[in-house]
């Protein structure tokens, strides 16, 4: 989670991101420079207008040298909460629920402890991360056991939305709420929890009744705690560091982290997809499909963040200003051997997909300069 579950990696800089202009290879360049320097394959899905552009490189499976596959199924960490922020204001554009709203007008009593107060916290403020809500995911017992080399025990254990909140409140909180941002994907699981109260239906069935069937994403799928990732799939490594995405040294074990139960993520990163559903995921998003224009907008209301001039974060939406100026928006999305990121011009005209199925080392961003810079 924490990739996906945390800030985009820096940009690359000109000279390394666009060194080729000829379409898209200073894209394929990238792409092969990021598997190089670390993630045994990766996949790469462009599409502009009506033109799609798809490219691979390295292998899916180092067991049997499988290459990787543009319709490949991979886990896609943190892209969830844009899927998880689209039902929240669904619900508020049809009168259920209001972002003003707070965490203990839906959940009375959850929210409190150490410094907790989710009568001072407002639903928008849980997914723009202004919240001050620990993020159990910077816990470092937790890391110690997903992470590192402990979650080879501990891959099949089951975790509840209210057990993850439970154990971010044995934390303080960040900060108070709205004074500050800090990313926590306690957040989300909590914005799981209220989609839950207000519908009758837990998250990932409103997921997959308002976005993934309408919008046909056969391939994408909130697995729960099914631990297997459906085919067609190559596997997924880690070094198991401690540290999700992390840099790994050359020469440490590589672990084969496919199979997990993903509930210790849940909201804040469970989600399985293609690069091609995400692609058309964003580009319904940011065309209309999925929210009427003034939802749309409070989606885009980004907060800027203290030393960070070109990054912002609205409701479950990552806004970037590349080196050449061009302002693109999405997520990333980081799990135990998956990182991803879906990024995307304001209008859904220009979008870019891609995943690496390992995670360290990885170095994506060069891949979105590259794309919308590098051309």
């Amino acid at each position: 989670m924490s990739a996906g579950l945390a800030l985009p990696a820096s940009a690359a800089g000109a000279a390394d991101a666009s060194s080729a202009r000829d379409g898209h290879a200073a894209t394929r360049a990238a792409l092969d420079s990021v598997v190089r320097d670390g993630a045994p394959g990766g996949i790469v899905l462009a599409e502009q207008g009506h033109d799609t552009w798809a490219a691979h490189a390295g292998t899916a499976d180092l067991a049997t040298g499988r290459k990787p596959r543009a319709d490949d199924r991979f886990r896609v960490g943190s892209i969830t909460k844009t899927f998880v922020a689209t039902v929240m204001l669904q619900l508020e554009e049809e009168g259920k629920l209001s972002l003003d709203d707070t965490v203990d007008h839906w959940l009375p009593g959850l929210v409190q402890g150490n410094g907790h107060d989710g009568s001072k916290i407002k639903l928008r403020q849980v997914l723009n991360h202004t919240s001050g809500i620990y993020s159990y995911t910077d816990d470092e017992d937790f890391k110690r056991k997903e992470f590192g080399t402990d979650f080879l025990k501990h891959r099949y254990d089951t975790w509840t939305p209210r057990q993850i909140v439970r154990f971010a409140m044995t934390h303080r909180p960040t900060f108070a709420p709205g004074d500050d941002w800090s990313y926590s994907d306690t957040n989300y699981v909590i914005a799981s929890m209220v989609i839950q109260k207000a519908t009758g239906h837990s998250y990932a069935h409103e997921i997959e009744q308002r976005v993934l069937s309408p919008l046909h994403l056969d391939s994408t799928s909130l697995p729960g705690t099914r631990a297997r990732v459906p085919g067609p799939s190559g596997r997924a490594y880690s070094k198991l560091t401690g540290e999700l995405a992390g840099p790994g040294e050359p020469n440490s074990a590589i672990y084969d982290v496919t199979e997990l139960n993903p509930s210790f993520a849940g909201a804040a990163g469970e989600m399985i997809s293609t690069n091609r559903d995400l692609n058309r995921f964003y580009r319904a998003l940011f065309s209309g499909r999925l929210l009427e224009e003034p939802q749309l907008k409070e989606m885009m209301t980004t907060v800027s963040i203290k030393n960070m001039p070109t990054f912002s974060y609205g409701l479950g939406l990552m806004r970037l200003t590349l080196s050449c100026g061009t302002e693109v928006w999405g997520h990333n999305g980081g799990i135990q051997g998956s990182i991803s990121q879906t990024m995307a011009t304001a209008d859904g005209e220009h979008v870019l997909s891609l995943n690496f199925n390992g995670d360290w080392n990885v170095h994506e961003q060069r891949l979105v300069e590259a794309e919308f810079c590098g051309a």
